[in-house]
């Protein structure tokens, strides 16, 4: 990916945003244009990163060419859909995304963890960030450095130890959680295939229901596990085993004859590829689609 680069200048500001339009002639479509044109000329973009609308210094800042004079401003920008903007930018400088990563908007900072660019001193921050989304999202990334992962298991939040214990592939990190007092961390773990045999057979017979639903819907089960779990307390556990995409013909076949109607239906009238079968989700990074409802990644910004 591209880097950037510094280009001539003390300060690399084309002045103030009525200056800059004045640089780049035009009116806000012309500039636009001039902004979008992969032929502009460094020099430009700079000017157009003071531009009086944020249309065009948004359209600076997604540039992956864009010199540093250029993005640097805009970590700064009043508007915040500019500085997300910058915040994805993988050209965008280690510097600049360390100020972005603690930005007081949060789709700002969310959109920082989904950078490419961003290195383990980022996660640094991000890991004592009191952002509650901003450390999931740490916990989610897939090569995180041992000892951040370790950090993340004795974190405050079940939900932060819940979206570790489904994404990790650190067996150490796996162990510890395996310990974790709180059902819904447990239940990340039930989802993540990257347990050992040992530790989905005692995830099998976890006290509680959650737990053992969300394994039989997201891994495969030695028989002997399997067997027992067919004939479990929990209707809501064999339920989930009749709609599973990973449990074998003859487990479901034997699900068939379920005293509970409902689940005997169910295995009865499965098809592969229905859309039942519980899916681990990619991790989120944070992306904001545009009039998507309010909270989490891709709702709107307060």
């Amino acid at each position: 990916m591209g880097k950037q680069q510094d280009v001539g200048g003390s300060n690399g500001h084309g002045g103030s945003g009525a200056a800059a339009d004045g640089a780049t002639g035009g009116g806000v479509d012309a500039r636009l244009a001039l902004a979008q044109d992969p032929t502009t000329s460094q020099m430009t973009l700079i000017d157009l990163a003071s531009d009086s609308s944020a249309v065009v210094r948004k359209t600076v800042a997604t540039r992956t060419d864009a010199p540093a004079q250029a993005l640097r401003p805009l970590t700064r920008d009043a508007d915040r859909d500019v500085r997300e903007a910058v915040a994805r930018n993988p050209s965008t400088s280690i510097a600049n995304l360390r100020l972005l990563v603690a930005d007081a908007d949060r789709w700002v900072r969310w959109a920082v963890a989904g950078n490419p660019a961003c290195d383990e001193s980022i996660r640094r921050v991000m890991v004592e960030a009191p952002d509650k989304e901003l450390r999931g999202l740490l916990a989610e990334t897939r090569e995180l450095e041992p000892e951040l992962a370790a950090r993340l298991v004795d974190d405050v939040s079940p939900e932060v130890r819940e979206r570790l214990a489904t994404h990790t592939h650190n067996p150490d990190v796996i162990t510890a959680l395996m310990a974790d007092r709180t059902a819904r961390v447990r239940k990340g773990l039930a989802r993540n295939s990257r347990t050992t045999a040992a530790q989905r057979s005692a995830l099998a017979q976890d006290p509680v229901v959650d737990v053992r639903a969300a394994l039989v819907l997201a891994v495969e089960l030695d028989e002997a596990d399997l067997l027992r779990l067919v004939d479990d307390r929990s209707v809501q556990v064999r339920m989930a085993m009749a709609r599973s995409e990973v449990v074998p013909p003859h487990i479901r076949q034997a699900l068939g004859r379920d005293p509970d109607e409902m689940v005997a239906s169910a295995a009865r009238d499965f098809r592969p590829g229905s859309g039942n079968s519980s899916v681990v989700r990619a991790p989120r990074v944070g992306h904001r689609a545009s009039g998507a409802g309010r909270g989490r990644p891709g709702g709107t910004r307060p």
